[in-house]
């Protein structure tokens, strides 16, 4: 895992769509802070002219190259804001502060310094971290995995736990495996935890609204649902 990161981060902003220069932030994570403070991530797509959505963020990642963006839970796999994608060509539009009505495009100051002084002081350490994972931090935004049953004719739904970072810079959805469940409350790096990639027949993360409406079975998500199978 790289340890040696600029400790400013560019945040190259442009001056007419006042949003950062985006470079590639597709890049191996060193670093996770939740996001408690109920910020969400603002996009948009071409099927919706001139509609923002808001998506709850999972929280926000140091990555090797001393950029710090805001993580969600997007399709199949955990994106960072900035490289949004989506069929439907959504795309990032800035992050929203529900609490001071706020929008805004680089992570905000409390953050950084939280992320760089975590990971200058664990950096400092002999050999704190855990040998299969670095950091593990609890999911806050009632994030669910969908899976396709064995026959492929139905879907199965699980909570996720928690978010594991690797040494690798990866972030892995953890579940719950209750025959392994000894004691409770769960609680993080219990031995009953398992990473969802392991689960052949995972499709898609969901955020609890729209869980919540396929566990109702509302129409109009089991056919988004469908939409995107297909894809």
């Amino acid at each position: 895992m790289p340890n040696n990161i600029s400790n400013k981060s560019s945040n190259v902003i442009d001056i007419f769509s006042k949003k950062p220069v985006i470079k590639n932030y597709n890049l191996p994570l060193i670093r996770l802070a939740p996001e408690t403070d109920g910020v969400v991530m603002l996009y948009a797509n071409d099927a919706n002219p001139g509609k923002l959505f808001s998506l709850k963020i999972l929280g926000w990642g140091l990555q090797s190259n001393g950029e710090i963006v805001g993580l969600v839970p997007w399709l199949n796999e955990v994106v960072t804001c900035p490289e949004l994608r989506d069929p439907l060509n959504g795309h990032w539009e800035g992050y929203f502060n529900q609490t001071t009505g706020d929008v805004f495009y680089v992570a905000p100051d409390h953050k950084v310094v939280e992320l760089r002084a975590a990971q200058q002081y664990y950096q400092a350490l002999p050999d704190a971290n855990n040998p299969t994972y670095v950091q593990e931090i609890t999911d806050a935004i009632g994030t669910h995995a969908i899976f396709a049953t064995t026959d492929g004719k139905g879907l199965e739904m699980a909570e996720i736990f928690s978010w594991r970072l690797t040494p690798e810079g990866n972030v892995q959805a953890m579940l719950v495996n209750p025959s392994k469940v000894k004691t409770t409350p769960i609680l993080l790096g219990d031995e009953s935890l398992y990473p969802l990639q392991s689960e052949p027949s995972f499709v898609y993360y969901f955020q609890y609204r729209i869980a919540n409406r396929i566990k109702n079975e509302d129409p109009d998500a089991i056919k988004a649902i469908a939409l995107l199978m297909d894809h």
